[in-house]
């Protein structure tokens, strides 16, 4: 529930096994601490149970997928600052502005980015949200 040592917390929301162990790995060798979803009913009751920095949300999941996540989390007023970032196969416009639309800070495409662009994204959101948190406090 509470955040150790003031390491940054991730949820890493995507079904793909071998992709969601392979970009937590990542993570976890940078610092981050991560915590796994595999499904948007998962991912849902993780963000609510958990204090999190960022989220990184796929769109295409099982029981709930990544838009209606986006709108039942940005819809809970408790949330509506939590940064989620889309990282999806999904890169047609539509998908990307209804992603936006709903509350998404960022969108990327999977097959357009390496797992280090990724890292490269995560840090300068969490970076944008320190200063954020500075200016506002």
């Amino acid at each position: 529930m509470t955040k150790n040592s003031g390491q940054i917390r991730i949820l890493v929301a995507e079904d793909d096994k071998f992709l969601s162990k392979v970009l937590s790995d990542k993570l976890r060798r940078r610092g981050f601490e991560v915590l796994l979803a595999s499904d948007g009913t998962e991912a849902v009751n993780r963000i609510k149970e958990n204090n999190l920095d960022l989220v990184l949300l796929d769109l295409v999941m099982p029981n709930k997928d990544g838009f209606e996540v986006l709108s039942d989390i940005k819809s809970d007023p408790a949330f509506k600052n939590l940064a989620i970032v889309v990282l999806s196969n999904l890169g047609q416009e539509k998908d990307i502005v209804e992603a936006k639309r709903l509350g998404a800070l960022d969108y990327l495409v999977k097959s357009n980015l390496s797992l280090d662009e990724v890292v490269i994204k995560i840090n300068s959101v969490v970076a944008g949200k320190k200063i954020s948190k500075i200016k506002a406090g």
